[in-house]
């Protein structure tokens, strides 16, 4: 029996379709991998704002609590906060040269009514702890989205507030408390538990930083610092408490929700 053998032919128009069949996706993955990705695509359907927080403010002397939120991101439209109870809580949209412009920063606080005015425990209710989302839209059209969280824990208040060992009280009465001499060094007890009665009291929490603002209120002059927590004490600079006269002193903490509580005092110095 004869074996006959088949040769095959080389075709190079054949192998060159074939070349072109394989090549063809390739390219287009290694293409796909080398080309910038938009913000929308790092991050799913919608572009996330640099920042997006929603905060309570306690001013433990006045007593009264404030709702803050602190938004930033690309330049936008339009904006809105939903509550957790799925209710737009506020609802912006630009208009005219700003729609076109857009706006990138939006800082604001609520109305601090006295609690003789309104009861904590309703402030609380009408702003629930739990996620607020935040949206909005670019001016190109594209979705903005970040989820903020709220908590009811509340920093306590500084105590035992003195100025060169000189306790002061709370508050500020007519007499602008005890008159003391410079330099001025600051003290305050540090502050490790939530509010022992407003929100969720008892808790450890976890101090940010604590801030001074000392308001010389003759001169209409503002020294403000903020200070790590570990830090509970502050010498003044001469040049600013030589000015002498009536002084109010606020100490605030942030904790790490950004839940801050403030308590202020006066003094005078000779």
């Amino acid at each position: 029996m004869t074996e006959k053998t088949q040769k095959k032919s080389f075709s190079p128009i054949g192998h060159l379709r074939l070349l072109a069949i394989y090549l063809v996706p390739v390219i287009a993955l290694v293409a796909g991998a080398f080309l910038p990705s938009s913000p929308a695509q790092e991050n799913g359907d919608e572009i996330q704002f640099a920042d997006a927080d929603v905060f309570l403010e306690l001013n433990n002397t006045d007593g009264d609590l404030g709702f803050h939120a602190s938004i930033d991101g690309d330049a936008w439209k339009s904006l809105s906060i939903e509550s957790t109870r799925d209710k737009k809580s506020l609802n912006i949209r630009t208009g005219g040269s700003l729609q076109v412009h857009g706006l990138t920063q939006l800082d604001f606080e609520s109305a601090e009514p006295p609690f003789e005015e309104l009861d904590p425990g309703v402030f609380f209710q009408r702003f629930p702890e739990g996620e607020y989302d935040i949206e909005g839209r670019t001016v190109d059209g594209q979705e903005m989205e970040s989820t903020a969280t709220l908590t009811h824990v509340l920093p306590g208040p500084p105590r035992n507030i003195a100025v060169n060992g000189v306790a002061l009280s709370d508050g500020c009465d007519e007499s602008a408390g005890p008159v003391v001499g410079g330099p001025l060094v600051i003290t305050w007890d540090e502050v490790t538990e939530s509010h022992p009665e407003l929100g969720r009291t008892g808790e450890p929490i976890e101090v940010l930083y604590y801030q001074v603002v000392l308001d010389q209120l003759d001169l209409g002059l503002t020294f403000t610092t903020d200070l790590p927590p570990e830090v509970t004490e502050i010498v003044i600079p001469e040049n600013f408490s030589d000015y002498g006269g009536t002084f109010k002193l606020e100490v605030l903490v942030k904790e790490e929700s950004g839940n801050k509580t403030a308590a202020e005092t006066c003094f005078t110095v000779e």
